[in-house]
């Protein structure tokens, strides 16, 4: 699916175009019967025409996002969505509903957990009674921080070595688009960029819980799903001698909140999180996510009813849109190539989607010509694939030559079949992670101590006066696009140039090319087909390498390597 996308012009009228972090009625509006839709206008419409019709429909417009045709819109008509697709100037409504459907929880990211929850293993391995208590060392040791001697992936993708040469660029700003970002993190505060973070996900109380403050708006600098903190400690967490280092230690991190507390990412929010990004000329992107409520967006998929097709062809379009828009801005945008161990170029029948909303998931056969994974699949995206402490490829990792980019550590708790360290927590990624979501979720009791259920899983790290970080180890090609981020970073740091008065920053094109140049070929493996039968995995985990060493479906162009990345001088133009 290797596709290039050109945006038509839209909204080509000069009006207000109102900007907001939200996208739900005001809180204190008295409860009505309305529902709320993001709006899509078809390229080439004027925002009046889109309004009017809009309008004509029953709909009434909260807040409008004129750069990419976008409309937050409430109707109490029943038949609203039918509305709107029938109407020339726009392509579908896409409702937000909140049913109470269980949050999401990703198996891949939480395999180590749930397998220590049902008594299968210990999982500590070679890593146990490290830190006593699940505490840090206490000492540099031959890194920097306490913990990061539990980072493989770090010294996998020469990090380590990088920071002595280009430790980061505190000018360089790096966005995750995520649940949130905890800035009471000790190994976040330093680096965290209150100017420019944004909540563009208010809290939806079906899904998300009972709202925290009245607006249900969180404030900025929270995070309450976890996700988003562990992907900046990856990306940015500082090099302070407390607690672990990321992979660009003195970077900016920007909190985007554009996703769920409960783990869903719906597409209004996406949108704005990357207008912003684009407005406010982030370097950076990073994006282990895909937009719910479907795992593939076809625009005319056979199975889908006329109402979901629309939904899907305005998510396609939006999404695109916004993508476009923040890449032409300078944005470098990173994305997780996703954890359904599948052929992007050759997906599977879908049984996943939607998850969300009034229709239960059904079987959806996925064309590659006319579907899309996003935001991995969208335009200008580097997709990245997840590889374990062997250097194998995750199990399971999405591949396929069509939508790969680069491969970089994701974890992979069954790696190592036949050695000690098969299905061990040391071969996941630890990063920073949220004091009150481990309290929420009984791996931390209210007096701040580890729970025994989670030893060897979660870390603790204290300072002389007390302040304490918390950390947990995960896996997925969530873990892995953000060492990618923080390689990009790094490019961004060592390479950029001052533009204007205050700026710095580099094109898109040129860090992604250095990326894929600097980048550690690695052919595919023999035999081609993988198959992990030893890991306990079926033959729909089996998985073919096409390609040679230079480009292949496992790897692409290679795994990351962030020294080479900041010692190679960059090149101005060519093709990587």
């Amino acid at each position: 699916m290797s596709r290039r996308f050109t945006a038509g012009a839209v909204a080509t009228v000069t009006g207000l175009a109102l900007t907001v972090t939200g996208l739900s009625v005001p809180a204190g509006a008295a409860p009505s019967s309305s529902q709320t839709f993001t709006v899509v206008a078809e390229d080439g419409v004027s925002a009046a025409a889109a309004l009017a019709e809009i309008q004509a429909a029953g709909g009434t417009v909260v807040t409008r996002i004129d750069d990419v045709g976008v409309f937050q819109v409430t109707s109490d008509k029943l038949d609203f969505t039918d509305r709107i697709a029938e109407a020339d100037t726009l392509i579908g409504a896409v409702e937000q509903k909140a049913i109470g459907r269980k949050p999401k929880l990703d198996p891949v990211e939480q395999e180590a957990l749930l397998t220590a929850i049902n008594g299968k293993s210990s999982g500590k391995g070679s890593d146990s009674g490290k830190g006593s208590g699940g505490k840090g060392s206490g000492g540099k040791g031959k890194k920097m921080d306490p913990l990061d001697d539990k980072l493989w992936g770090l010294d996998m993708i020469r990090a380590d070595k990088a920071r002595k040469k280009e430790p980061g660029d505190q000018r360089v700003t790096v966005g995750v688009l995520d649940t949130g970002l905890d800035a009471s993190h000790p190994d976040i505060a330093p680096n965290f960029n209150w100017a420019l973070s944004r909540n563009f996900a208010p809290d939806l109380p079906e899904v998300d819980g009972e709202c925290e403050v009245a607006s249900c708006l969180d404030p900025v600098g929270t995070d309450d799903g976890g996700h988003g903190t562990h992907v900046a400690g990856t990306i940015g967490a500082a090099a302070n001698g407390f607690g672990l280092s990321g992979v660009a230690p003195n970077v900016s991190l920007v909190e985007l909140k554009g996703g769920q507390d409960s783990g869903y990412f719906f597409l209004e929010p996406v949108v704005q999180s990357l207008l912003h990004a684009g407005r406010a000329g982030l370097d950076v992107v990073n994006m282990s996510f895909y937009v719910d409520p479907w795992l593939y967006n076809c625009t005319a998929n056979p199975a889908d009813s006329p109402e979901h097709q629309a939904e899907q062809r305005a998510i396609i379009k939006a999404m695109k849109r916004a993508l476009n828009f923040a890449h032409e801005q300078g944005v470098t945008l990173v994305g997780s190539l996703g954890n359904n161990h599948e052929d992007l170029g050759d997906p599977r029948i879908d049984t996943s989607s939607p998850d969300f909303g009034d229709t239960p998931p059904y079987p959806r056969e996925i064309d590659n010509d006319s579907c899309w994974d996003l935001p991995v699949e969208g335009p200008h995206v580097i997709g990245v694939s997840a590889v374990g402490p062997s250097g194998k490829k995750a199990a399971y990792s999405n591949y396929g030559t069509e939508q790969i980019s680069i491969a970089a550590p994701g974890g992979w708790y069954r790696d190592g079949f036949g050695t000690d360290t098969f299905s061990t927590y040391p071969n996941l990624i630890l990063s920073t992670y949220p004091e009150k979501v481990l309290k929420e979720d009984g791996l931390v009791d209210a007096d701040g101590n580890i729970d025994p259920s989670a030893e060897g899983i979660v870390f603790k790290d204290c300072k002389s006066n007390g302040e304490c970080g918390y950390y947990r180890y995960l896996q997925g090609t969530s873990m892995a696009s953000p060492h990618a981020s923080g390689v990009a970073a790094l490019i961004v740091s060592k390479h950029g140039k001052k533009q204007g008065h205050t700026g710095y920053g580099l094109a898109p094109e040129l860090v992604e090319q250095h990326l894929y140049r600097t980048a550690t070929e690695q052919a595919c493996p023999t035999p081609r087909l993988q198959q992990y039968r030893d890991e306990g995995r079926d033959e729909t985990y089996d998985a073919y390498c096409a390609g040679g060493r230079s480009f292949n479906g496992f790897y692409g162009h290679g795994v990351i390597d962030a020294y080479t990345a900041v010692t190679t001088p960059l090149k101005s133009h060519g093709r990587p």
